[in-house]
């Protein structure tokens, strides 16, 4: 071999090694920072960056905001006052569990305001498992990595005499103690937002690797001189050492919902690990979840958005539960105070999640999915109901009893493996029963619906119509896993007839639904355009589809497919007009609808997200593969202003993460996927069985939006839908993209995804 044809190999070698060291992995293309430049009258996403692993029991932000504010970091700031230990799922359910730590030199500053320090995004790094931030005005710099119940952080600070860290544990009932011996701070804050028992503490550790030459408690932002434990309504400590230029001082934290014991228990999740292999551990956690999914495109900006989205897809809900000194699964119940055996998980709103993300979960991670299953049981066993909206217990929140969507969906694609039987029982307990204290949980309005077909809209019951929409898809939910169970054939009946009560509210001169009042009279006056009021964050024209089992029922009730069709055109053709004197004001969800440039159709918020795949079941699949790539062109980037509305707990990215893929389920309990069309050029699904799922579209574009046609295995494929059990085998799915519509696919009654009307006929 001569010297230069080595010399070519070994730079091909070279290059190539070179090449894959430089190839992203999925964790690089996420931004935390998507969503953040939000306010409570314009929601971009209303998110923070949660430095976290994901599900994990504690997540870490830095934080902007005052103390009890719900946005606690929002892009637009520029000062951060502290780095918060947060369980936050929403600004509007606020936190819990929280408290704050921040580094400083020169002065020690105790109170929030005068402690804050100037940044800057230039100066700032945000990934899912690593956060760094330079502090201008101590001139250092805090890293923090995070664990599931564990952050290290890492500070480097300048030379200085008088380098400072201040812990606050928040007000409302804290306790601090400084062990200046052992380097350490112990405490707990009590600090929520609602939804917990009266002994509800979050224990927390702090250990340095430095000794301290200065060591104070403090209450209400005032030090005390005599002792160094303390407990009071607003409590805090400050330590101090003198630093070399650039030294960095290091501090392990957990917490505990159980004990302080546990809480140094959890503190084993980092052990001996340096800060860089705590950092390397998290990377390596994100890229094997996220890399479930590998995605491939030659536009950079749509794959930071999709891993984006899909990072914010598998945070909520969060793991509630720890393991003991036995080894044991064990939770502290923000249902009844104790300490039980077993999963918890928590900060989810059903409303919002039981659309697609627990379908996600439920495809793509089902062991996870198995685990949440298990805690949902145990929050009824713990509670007598299922959770609506948890955080971390019964919150008074939204409407509906989507536990039901949540739990059958899960039975029916065998994903549950707690006490099946039980959970039934749970899920008619929540049908015919409200919670005591928390109306939110259960069924508002139950005796009305149970009796009538509906909840009316003059008993001085809130969003009657949604309720009634939401419960009868619900009792269809209910039927399905009773049915998978073997019930006996009464009830069952009872429970299928119920899924039919959505057409009680179905008026056939406006071909909208509308509140009924009890004498069985429609509401009047109506204006369909009415945010609220019948109808919940949203109005006629968004809630008229929440018919999920029961599309065709639908279309009939409107007069056929074509008018179906005319009334789907027409969410789009409407300006976007609203009334929003039921609120006194416009909130921001109408703002977001109105500013977006798509009519009526209000993707900001969750009641219609499912709506442009309706075309599907009317013949005309290429109006949704059009309309799907407007709102991913459109309202979906990965920039701080990248949502069109609140996130919500992962439903509004897990959206995205399904229709980008090319399928979404319109029906949680069916089985099934209706089809969209591919974002991607090809999308690799990992599944946990080991089976392999690609989704090819190489000829896919903006333009080329359409499919032309649907290889699957190797055969042509007409249906506008996908079976769940089918997707688990694994296989190839081919589309041949095209510029224009073929109207001859996907137009046929045999293609059309699963209905009640006509698969029950």
């Amino acid at each position: 071999m001569n010297k230069q044809k080595l010399l070519s190999i070994t730079m091909t070698l070279l290059l190539g090694v070179s090449s894959i060291f430089a190839q992203k992995q999925p964790v690089d293309y996420v931004n935390p920072l998507m969503g953040t430049d939000s306010k409570i009258s314009l929601s971009n996403g209303n998110t923070y960056p949660a430095i976290a692993l994901p599900w994990g029991m504690n997540f870490w932000m830095p934080q902007t905001g005052k103390m009890g504010d719900g946005w606690a970091y929002t892009y637009a700031s520029d000062k951060i006052r502290g780095f918060k230990q947060t369980h936050q799922p929403s600004p509007w359910i606020n936190d819990y569990g929280q408290f704050s730590i921040m580094p400083m030199t020169k002065q020690l500053k105790i109170d929030q305001d005068s402690r804050a320090s100037w940044f800057s995004h230039k100066a700032e790094k945000a990934t899912p498992y690593y956060y760094s931030v330079y502090l201008s005005e101590y001139n250092m710099t805090t890293e923090i990595a995070p664990t599931e119940r564990c952050a290290y952080f890492r500070f480097t600070f300048p030379e200085a005499s008088d380098a400072y860290v201040v812990v606050d544990a928040f007000d409302r009932g804290s306790y601090v103690k400084v062990i200046p011996e052992e380097n350490k701070i112990v405490g707990y804050t009590t600090r929520n937002s609602g939804g917990v028992p009266q002994n509800f503490r979050n224990y927390f550790v702090i250990e340095f690797d430095k000794p301290f030459t200065f060591n104070k408690v403090w209450a209400d932002y005032h030090l005390v001189e005599t002792h160094l434990e303390l407990q009071s309504n607003h409590v805090g400590a400050a330590i101090g050492f003198s630093t070399k230029k650039g030294e960095q001082v290091h501090a392990k934290v957990a917490s505990s919902f159980i004990s302080p014991e546990q809480a140094e228990l959890n503190l084993k999740e980092i052990g001996n690990k340096t800060f860089e292999q705590t950092k390397e551990a998290g990377r390596k956690a994100w890229n094997d979840v996220l890399g479930r999914i590998k995605v491939e495109d030659d536009d950079e900006n749509r794959m930071r958005t999709f891993y984006s989205c899909l990072y914010r897809s598998v945070l909520f809900p969060r793991m509630f539960h720890e393991v003991n000194a036995k080894g044991e699964t064990v939770h502290y119940s923000p249902y009844n105070g104790e300490i039980r055996p077993g999963y918890m998980f928590t900060d989810t709103g059903f409303w919002d999640t039981f659309r697609c993300l627990f379908p996600f979960v439920n495809l793509i991670y089902p062991s996870m999915g198995e685990k949440m299953q298990e805690g949902l049981l145990n929050t009824y066993l713990e509670s007598g109901f299922f959770p609506e909206w948890a955080s971390p217990g019964h919150r008074g929140c939204m409407v509906g009893n989507n536990s039901a969507s949540v739990v059958a969906d899960a039975f029916m694609k065998n994903v549950t493996k707690a006490d099946a039987e039980k959970m039934y029982e749970g899920l008619l307990k929540g049908a015919n029963s409200v919670h005591p204290r928390v109306s939110t949980t259960g069924r508002r309005g139950y005796e009305y619906y149970n009796k009538l077909g509906y909840v009316p809209y003059d008993v001085k019951i809130n969003e009657n119509a949604a309720r009634t929409l939401e419960y009868a898809y619900d009792d269809w939910c209910i039927y399905r896993m009773g049915e998978k169970l073997g019930r006996p054939a009464e009830e069952l009946e009872l429970y299928k007839s119920r899924s039919q009560n959505y057409r009680n509210l179905f008026d056939p001169e406006t071909k909208l639904m509308r509140g009924k009042n009890a004498d069985g009279t429609f509401q009047t006056p109506f204006n369909p355009f009415k945010w609220g009021d019948a109808f919940t964050e949203g109005n006629s024209w968004h809630y008229t589809w929440s018919v999920f089992h029961d599309v065709q029922g639908l279309a009939d009730l409107m007069g056929g497919r074509k008018m179906f069709v005319s009334m789907l055109d027409s969410v789009f053709n409407l300006p976007p007009i609203f009334d929003d004197s039921y609120y006194g004001g416009v909130i921001h969800e109408i703002r977001e609808m109105e500013i977006a440039n798509m009519g009526n159709y209000a993707h900001g918020n969750q009641p219609i997200q499912h709506m442009i795949y309706l075309y599907n079941y009317a013949g005309e699949p290429w109006k949704a593969q059009y309309w799907l790539r407007e709102v991913m062109n459109r309202l979906y980037f990965a920039t701080p202003d990248g949502y069109c509305g609140d996130e919500d707990n992962g439903q509004t990215s897990a959206w995205y993460v399904f229709t980008a893929l090319g399928f979404y389920p319109v029906c949680p309990g069916s089985n099934e996927y209706v089809m969209g069309a591919p974002y991607f050029k090809k999308a690799t699904i990992t599944l946990e069985n080991g089976k392999k799922l690609e989704i090819s579209a190489p000829k896919n574009s903006d333009a080329n939006r359409y499919i032309r046609s649907l290889n699957y295995n190797g055969k042509n494929y007409t249906k506008n839908y996908l079976n769940h059990f089918d997707l688990l085998k694994g296989g190839r799915l081919v589309f041949d993209m095209d510029n224009k519509p073929n109207k001859g696919r996907g137009i046929n009654e045999s293609d059309f995804p699963y209905s009640f009307s006509r698969d029950n006929k």
